[in-house]
């Protein structure tokens, strides 16, 4: 690995004139059946991005769970810098949030005057908190339906992506089909130094590359 780094081929990727770094994005999109990808330094990073991307106005809201590693782990980051609100939905021991407390949850854009927005769901693939309990295709596609029937985006935080993939037997590309944007990490199960990417449709990524460089 050291070896293959020291020859690879860098240049500037913020111009995207780096063909390691647009090839790695591709590959990696391409084996989560998204559009595009992008390479950021770290885990944290990727999640802050994929959560701002939603959201053009300050004190929108997001939906995620009250022991997930955006809302306890990553200080406090999506309020800090991005201005959004969290709205915790408590988790279960396996790591799922009860569909009947999430929607509940989801605020009625009538009251826009008083509440926030409603704009983004968060989940884990794998719950760390949860023991690294593996949360089922079936209820990935429960999720992605509830944020479609409201008109919300559904991002995955899919640090340990692959190892879900390998202990469900399910591709990981159907795994995260229900999901816009995913989070993947490289250095969680697949051993790389650094670094995580993060994959979506191509004007998804086109704003996230933005708010990299911002």
């Amino acid at each position: 690995m050291r070896a293959v780094m020291a020859t690879a081929e860098v240049d500037d990727d913020v111009l995207g004139a780096d063909l390691t770094a647009f090839q790695l994005e591709s590959e990696v999109a391409k084996i989560m059946g998204k559009e595009a990808g992008l390479f950021v330094p770290s885990s944290t990073m990727s999640n802050l991005i994929s959560v701002l991307v939603h959201y053009d106005i300050r004190g929108s809201e997001v939906i995620l769970g009250d022991n997930s590693h955006i809302h306890i782990y990553e200080n406090g980051g999506i309020s800090t810098i991005g201005k959004v609100h969290p709205r915790p939905v408590k988790n279960n021991e396996d790591g799922t949030m009860d569909i009947n407390l999430m929607e509940p949850a989801i605020r009625d854009p009538r009251g826009e005057l008083v509440y926030p927005i409603t704009r983004l769901i968060c989940q884990k693939k794998s719950h760390a908190n949860s023991g690294g309990r593996c949360l089922s295709v079936e209820y990935k596609d429960r999720v992605g339906k509830l944020a479609k029937k409201h008109g919300l985006k559904l991002h995955i935080d899919g640090d340990r992506i692959f190892n879900a993939s390998v202990a469900l037997g399910v591709p990981v590309h159907r795994l995260v089909h229900a999901a816009d944007l995913v989070s993947v990490c490289l250095s969680k199960g697949l051993g790389a130094p650094v670094g995580s990417v993060i994959v979506g449709s191509k004007s998804f990524i086109t704003k996230a590359r933005r708010l990299r460089k911002t």
